[in-house]
């Protein structure tokens, strides 16, 4: 893991999923974070996959910090003994400032809001509006469908092979946050550099 790293963001589903590994994982992030003095950061729910990690990292004696819209928060699915809950007004803005609190970004299995969160971050890196790791969770095949997918856009030369590595991979919990610490953000060219907004 890299020093200059402080807090990594979670993805994950909202749903527990019907897989025991998707569950055993999430339990092992939130403990492999706290083992390593790192702060979570994530969705801020209090279901799912989410709440399987956050709740592991606070009972593992590490630092939880969440971001939440005012909607879900009026569902009831807010999460109440987080060492710090952001509530914002939308979608956008929760995912903003999960990125601004962020140093690294990790991926378990979910649903739409996990590729919607992934892929969000993944073209801020491409587009050099940050410098941040992405690294999904293989577990049990679960993003091959993904992954391919990402291939056959290199193919038919519609993502640019070092854009396309900018996604990191691997099976285990451990070995995402390792290679964290390896992880080099592309060249971003001038002229894309000079166009890039700030979030």
């Amino acid at each position: 893991m890299s020093a200059g790293i402080a807090s990594v963001c979670l993805f994950c589903g909202s749903n527990v999923g019907t897989r025991p590994a998707y569950a055993e994982a999430a339990t092992r992030f939130g403990r492999a974070l706290a083992a390593r003095g790192l702060t979570l950061i994530y969705g801020g729910g209090s279901v799912g996959l989410m709440d399987i990690a956050a709740q592991a990292a606070l009972d593992a004696g590490g630092r939880v910090v969440g971001v939440i819209t005012e909607q879900l928060m009026v569902r009831e699915v807010g999460h109440s003994g987080l060492d710090e809950l952001h509530v914002v007004a939308t979608m956008h803005e929760r995912k903003a400032l999960m990125a601004k609190l962020s140093g690294a970004f990790v991926a378990l299995p979910g649903g739409y809001g996990t590729f919607d969160e992934l892929c969000e971050m993944a073209t801020w890196d491409q587009l050099g509006i940050h410098a941040k790791p992405l690294v999904v969770v293989n577990l049990e095949g679960y993003f091959d469908g993904f992954l391919a997918q990402l291939d056959r856009a290199v193919a038919d030369g519609l993502l640019r092979r070092e854009h396309r590595a900018l996604l990191g991979c691997a099976t285990t919990v451990d070995a995402a946050l390792e290679s964290l610490a390896t992880w080099q953000a592309p060249p971003v060219p001038d002229w894309l550099r000079a166009a890039a907004p700030r979030p």
